[in-house]
């Protein structure tokens, strides 16, 4: 990933410095635990420790420069670490291992570590979404339908949905964790032909891990499920971003990113507040989704192994938790700084739809004073078409309606009385706090 979408604290756990770090304390406990079963003297189990060499760049240059030998990476860095270690103690390294009971088990680690960083980034976004939401639990708004003005909504009923899909988000995420905490040192083919089940055991343990059956590889369904939850986490952003995007539009403008000190919108044009930020994370969200669909093709292999998820995966998987982690960073940011013009909201509620988003409850009470529905929705259509484009208040033309004013006398009803319930806000939003409700149960 490049460095622009780059979070040092996740960067880090996917440098190559990382990645053979833990590949070496894979292989150490593994030699660790066969010294506990006896079957390495424990002198040497302890000089493989005291001997090993530091991870650090010369050290992945010199894997580096030995791979250019074997054409095998875990070779490679098999053989500088014995050369290292020194013998007899360092030929008891990989002892009875294949390659991937290292590479999986240590890729793992790094997925469960990523997880609690996702997890961490989680809960601030959906904090800043609970946030939003309980402060503008009463403040009205348009909602909308196909892009179309339809019925009077809250924004803080918006941000609530929102956040109960990013506490959704939230738990996918602990499940992608739980299926990625895993490991295997089960052997070629996954049957502890060469290797005691006891030394899986004790590295797993060791490492925070769940030993698990597996072929040669660890199922990659447990991958799949976690570029999924990454995935779906960008999607909750994008959706949230995309949102703020319609909003901040000139001709809607009921809210807009936060807009620093010095910033400039356009090169261009001085007056510009583009939504950059929201932008951006609809962009991105779509590249993380692509990581999805690659984690779904690497679940078929062939027989107990091949290797065409391994090219793969060392694209997808840290790309996708450094965006993911990225994401959410940036969409709390997002959330936490929108500027919300409520009175913006309310002007183009009540006056820019000339109270059209009343419609169904006029309707509503025609059907109920007798008439049919067709009759009752021609009539209350009729009137909503000639305010729109007359530009002209849909109640008003309603008073003067006399199809209204003859069905409801005929049914001993007051027009006025009818109307002020039809076109009265509170009503309409008198169970709107129940969404907003639903948010005690989440815990940021």
């Amino acid at each position: 990933m490049i460095p622009r979408y780059s979070r040092p604290e996740m960067a880090a756990l996917f440098t190559d410095e990382a990645r053979l770090g833990l590949y070496l304390e894979v292989e150490l406990l593994a030699v660790e635990a066969w010294a506990a079963l006896g079957v390495i003297p424990p002198a040497e189990a302890a000089a493989c420790r005291q001997r090993a060499p530091v991870v650090d760049a010369a050290f992945v240059a010199a894997v580096s420069a030995r791979e250019a030998v074997t054409n095998h990476d875990v070779a490679a860095f098999v053989d500088v670490v014995q050369a290292a270690i020194g013998p007899p103690a360092g030929n008891w390294v990989h002892h009875g291992l294949t390659s991937s009971d290292v590479v999986d088990t240590a890729q793992c680690a790094t997925l469960a570590k990523a997880s609690d960083l996702l997890l961490r980034a989680a809960d601030g976004f959906v904090a800043s979404l609970k946030e939003k939401a309980l402060a503008h639990r009463r403040t009205p708004m348009l909602g909308r339908t196909h892009g179309m003005h339809a019925e009077p909504t809250t924004f803080g009923n918006k941000m609530a949905l929102f956040c109960l899909q990013a506490d959704r988000d939230r738990e996918r995420l602990r499940q992608a964790r739980r299926a990625v905490a895993v490991g295997k040192l089960s052997g070629a083919v996954g049957t502890y032909s060469n290797i005691d089940p006891a030394v899986e055991a004790h590295v797993c343990a060791a490492l925070g891990l769940e030993p698990v059956p597996a072929t040669q590889v660890i199922a990659r369904d447990r991958h799949a499920q976690y570029l999924y939850a990454c995935a779906a986490v960008g999607t909750t952003v994008e959706a949230v971003s995309l949102e703020i995007r319609h909003l901040q539009r000139s001709e809607v403008a009921e809210a807009e990113e936060a807009f620093g000190e010095g910033q400039k919108g356009s090169s261009a044009m001085p007056h510009k507040r583009n939504p950059i930020t929201a932008e951006r994370l609809c962009g991105l969200a779509r590249v993380l989704r692509g990581y999805a669909l690659a984690g779904l093709e690497d679940v078929a292999l062939w027989h107990e192994r091949d290797i065409s998820h391994s090219s793969v995966e060392r694209v997808v998987l840290p790309d996708a938790s450094l965006l993911a982690y990225y994401l959410l960073a940036k969409g709390a940011e997002l959330v936490s700084g929108l500027v919300v013009h409520a009175e913006r909201m309310r002007e183009n509620l009540l006056e820019g739809s000339y109270g059209l988003v009343f419609s169904q409850p006029v309707l509503l009470a025609l059907v109920e004073a007798g008439l049919t529905r067709d009759e009752a929705y021609r009539i209350v259509q009729s009137a909503a078409r000639q305010a729109h484009e007359g530009r002209q208040d849909f109640r008003q033309l309603l008073e003067k309606e006399p199809a209204v004013a003859r069905a409801l006398a005929a049914a001993g009803r007051s027009p006025r009385e009818v109307l002020d319930r039809a076109f009265d806000l509170e009503r309409a939003l008198q169970h709107a706090h129940r969404t907003i409700d639903a948010l005690e149960e989440i815990d940021p």
